[in-house]
């Protein structure tokens, strides 16, 4: 459904983000990009809508070529996606039903009764019913992640890229984003694309993880092959959350608990 075909681009100073990156990813897949900060995971989001056009390579969506687009065509593709921000990106000044309905006021002739009845909806499906009248400065954060996400669905999109959607979020609400993300994913039938820091997310809902690194793609696997890889780079990210190295980090707390025991 979205294919990359060896996309470059690089930035200010010479930093090449992306080095030929090739994928394509499958209509109704959960596809998760993963890597350190600043191999080009946020980038690559930026080009399947054009807010970044690759210096070489194409970014297809189906048939349209979304790298070369431009006007009403662009316009046509863009409006095949939804987009939740990191920060959730909610208006301030704007209470939550008109966050959610902004952009069908926007880009369609709906009437408000039609805007009402979809945001409504959208509120619903990510847990805010009855939060429409509460402020952005009122919400915890999950809040305004499950907020922002009501707006990214609002327009019925077919795809919805997701910007490290747990980011800052403690552990139980995380998990609580996972599950919503999977439950959309299935019950509305969307293609979603998942950029994360968060191993025990992309283990959790993806049906393939890729893993950026040096500008390349340097694997794509489901998640049962991805938390037995080889590569360097996966081990570290695997072991640095402890997800590999689990039994060896409860072995020491074990044993540290029995030497204090043996002390006291």
């Amino acid at each position: 459904m979205i294919r990359f075909e060896n996309v470059s681009k690089t930035f200010g100073g010479g930093k090449r983000v992306l080095d030929g990156v090739s994928y394509e990813i499958e209509r109704g897949e959960i596809f998760t990009i993963v890597g350190p900060s600043g191999t080009g995971k946020s980038v690559s989001l930026k080009h399947m809508i054009r807010l970044l056009t690759p210096d070489s390579g194409r970014v297809w969506v189906e048939r349209d070529c979304v790298s070369e687009a431009s006007g009403r065509d662009l316009s046509r593709i863009r409006s095949r996606f939804g987009y939740l921000f990191q920060s959730a990106a909610l208006l301030a000044w704007m209470d939550v039903y008109d966050n959610v309905a902004l952009p069908l006021r926007e880009k369609t002739s709906l009437t408000e009764g039609e805007i009402e009845r979809k945001v409504l909806a959208a509120l619903e499906a990510v847990g805010l019913g009855g939060e429409g009248a509460a402020m952005p400065a009122d919400l915890s954060g999950g809040m305004q992640k499950r907020a922002g996400l009501a707006r990214a669905i609002v327009t019925e999109p077919e795809i919805v890229l997701y910007d490290e959607p747990t980011s800052g979020l403690d552990p139980v609400t995380s998990r609580r984003i996972d599950e919503l993300i999977s439950d959309l994913s299935s019950r509305l039938g969307i293609t979603s694309v998942v950029v994360t820091h968060d191993l025990h997310s992309a283990l959790s809902i993806s049906t393939r993880i890729a893993m950026l690194g040096g500008g390349k793609v340097l694997s794509i696997e489901p998640p049962e092959s991805f938390i037995h890889s080889p590569l360097p780079q996966a081990r570290a990210f695997l072991d640095a959350q402890y997800i590999t190295r689990r039994g060896a980090w409860e072995n020491a707390g074990r044993e540290a608990a029995h030497r204090e025991a043996k002390n006291q």
